[in-house]
Order: C-alpha cells, then sequence, then structure tokens
C-alpha cells in the first residue's frame, strides 16, 4: 500500500511544471497527507538539471507560513528521491500509469497536447484526473483525439504558481454541452469537485470559470490594464515608471484586500452600494470606456518606445530582484489570505 495520499504525475518540467513539482512535493493536506511525484520531461540530462531548479523552488515553497510547521528543513532533491517521494521517469508511460492525477505543462501547440492527452488517456488509470496547464488552449481543442475528452480539465495558474494561490478551473465544451442537457450530476462535475478537493485542501483558491473564454480571466484583466497603461504613456499622459507607481499605491493594496466590485460596491457608501456608485459617478465611468485606449500590438512603432522607456527606467531584471519581487507578494498573501 502507497504512503501517499495521492500519486501526481507531471509532464514537463519548465519553470511551471517546477513550480507546481515544488506545490505537490511540499504542500500538505488537511488530513496530513503528502502527493508522491513522478516527472516526465524528454529533455536530456533531467537529473542534473532537476537538481539545479528544484531546489530553489521547494525552498520557496516551504518558506511560506503555511508550510514551516510541517517541515524542519526544505527536503533536498536527493532525499526525496531516496525515500520514493520523488521520481524521475523514463516514459511517459511509466510516469502515469498509477496516477491520481495528471498535469501537463508542455509546450503551447495544439498538435504537442492533442498527441500526448490521447497517450496518456491510454496509459493512465480511468479514475485519474486530468489536468492541463497551458497559457490559453482550450481543454476541448487539446482533447480532440480523445475518447473521453470531458475527463481533461483546464488547470491554469497566475505566475508564479508556486506563491500565487489563484488556480482559474476550466472545463471543456463537450463536458459543458453534456452537463447542460440534464439536471444529474455528470463525470465532468465529479472531476470539478475532486480537483477543488484537492486543491483547496492545500491551500491553493481555485475558483470555477463557466465557459471557456481566450485567455480566462486574469489575463484578461491584467491584459485590459496593461493596454490602457501602454496607451496612457504613447499618448504621454505619464511616463511608465510613473503609471507603476500609480498602480502600486492606489489600485494594487486596495485590490490585494478586495477586489473590483467589492470596492465599488463599497465606494457607493455604507448602505448603498453599487448601484449607488454607478448613480453618482456613472457619467464619469462611462466617459473612461469611451475614452479607452486601442493600441494594438504591430501597429505603429509605441511598442518600441515603451520597450525602451521600461528598460531605461528598471535595466535588465536579475534574481535578486524576482526574488525581492516574491518575498514581497508572499508578506501581501500572508496578510490577504488570514
Amino acid at each position: 500500500m502507497s504512503n501517499y495520499e495521492y500519486n501526481a504525475a507531471l509532464i514537463g518540467t519548465g519553470t511551471i511544471g517546477l513550480s507546481f513539482a515544488a506545490l505537490h512535493l511540499m504542500t500538505i493536506s488537511a488530513s496530513g497527507g503528502k502527493t508522491r511525484v513522478s516527472i516526465y520531461d524528454p529533455r536530456p540530462q533531467l537529473k542534473e538539471y532537476i537538481d539545479e531548479t528544484l531546489p530553489g523552488y521547494l525552498s520557496n515553497v516551504w518558506a511560506s507560513t503555511a508550510q514551516k510547521a510541517s517541515y524542519a528543513t526544505a527536503p533536498t532533491v536527493s532525499s526525496l528521491l531516496e525515500s520514493g517521494q520523488l521520481v524521475l521517469a523514463e516514459t511517459l508511460a511509466a510516469a502515469v500509469k498509477d496516477a491520481d492525477l495528471v498535469q501537463e505543462q508542455g509546450p503551447e501547440n495544439v498538435a504537442f497536447k492533442q498527441k500526448i492527452w490521447a497517450e496518456i488517456e491510454a496509459n493512465a488509470p480511468i479514475s485519474a484526473l486530468f489536468w492541463t496547464s497551458t497559457s490559453g488552449i482550450t481543454a476541448s481543442t487539446q482533447g480532440a483525439l480523445m475518447l473521453q475528452p470531458e475527463r481533461l480539465l483546464v488547470l491554469h495558474p497566475f505566475n508564479p504558481p508556486h506563491i500565487m494561490p489563484l488556480l482559474e478551473l476550466v472545463t471543456s465544451t463537450s463536458g459543458a454541452d453534456k452537463a447542460s442537457t440534464s439536471g444529474e450530476k455528470t463525470e465532468e462535475d465529479v472531476l470539478v469537485q475532486r480537483t477543488l478537493a484537492y486543491w483547496n485542501s492545500r491551500g491553493r483558491q481555485p475558483v470555477i470559470l463557466r465557459k471557456e473564454v481566450t485567455g480566462f480571466v486574469a489575463n484578461r484583466l491584467a491584459m485590459a490594464l496593461l493596454r490602457e497603461a501602454a496607451y496612457l504613456v504613447e499618448q504621454g499622459v505619464a511616463s511608465a515608471a510613473d503609471i507603476d507607481r500609480i498602480v502600486e499605491q492606489s489600485l494594487g493594496p486596495r485590490w490585494a484586500v478586495h477586489g473590483p466590485f467589492w470596492s465599488y460596491h463599497a465606494g457607493g457608501g455604507a448602505g448603498q452600494g453599487l448601484g449607488a456608485f454607478f448613480d453618482k459617478i456613472g457619467g464619469t465611468v462611462q466617459a473612461c470606456w469611451d475614452d479607452a485606449g486601442k493600441v494594438n500590438l504591430g501597429e505603429g512603432d509605441w511598442q518600441e518606445r515603451l520597450v525602451k522607456q521600461v528598460e531605461g527606467a528598471y535595466g535588465v531584471l536579475g534574481e535578486s530582484q524576482l526574488k525581492d519581487r516574491d518575498d514581497k507578494m508572499k508578506q501581501i498573501l500572508d496578510v490577504t489570505m488570514q
């Protein structure tokens, strides 16, 4: 009998794959259960690569407040391999054959994903959960060659996922179509609930998206703000550095505590709410929407000018700056997730 609550197979070990590997290995469920991780990646010298890259992610996850009670120190890669909690599989079939869950972080290529999911389905247990950490290829597209495409769920992280708790969970169109024809709970509903249970018990914040949509939700919101910010820089309203400072000293902390709808619901005043907010300043809201910027990548030379301005303001970011960012984000999350 396995000493682990779950057997996880991770396909692909780029930055997202390494991040999730650390999460699976380090986070303990509410009942105290651990996850055994089998990694498959066809890159040459995989062990040397894992030895070099995974420790930083393990230390990062261990350093979070939630994990210090579970481990005296961050485990080493060698100790995880020796204990059998971490396995480097030589083939895809070997990685998934006993998996309770399979998570794929391969190249963002439709043909690749369709082929690999058909192969995973053929070799994994019928009860295994299937998750893809795609940046934008829908589950229905990826599962086109599967016998049961409704088994595949998008599990879209917000980078870096070993720090950011959000996971956007999206079902396939095929499964949604089946669910819409019956009031009974579908197999896909069960898969979603099992996925939610796994991540909720490990301190993550999974959110179900009810429809497939380009870019998912978090990226769409972020790209809308990025587009307007780029437009304002192009129009000479403010510099890139000043717009960063504006966000950091206003929207950033406000939305870290509560999202835009809660915030503007509060903006309507005590006992009034969002409706009152629209009644009071709806004209300004609509005027801003009407005047929103429409810059497009590849049109004009604004992109080159913006890149030069940002590089001039911040230079080339190194590991120390990224670590500082990650440390500060963890401190913020320690407060907001209380």
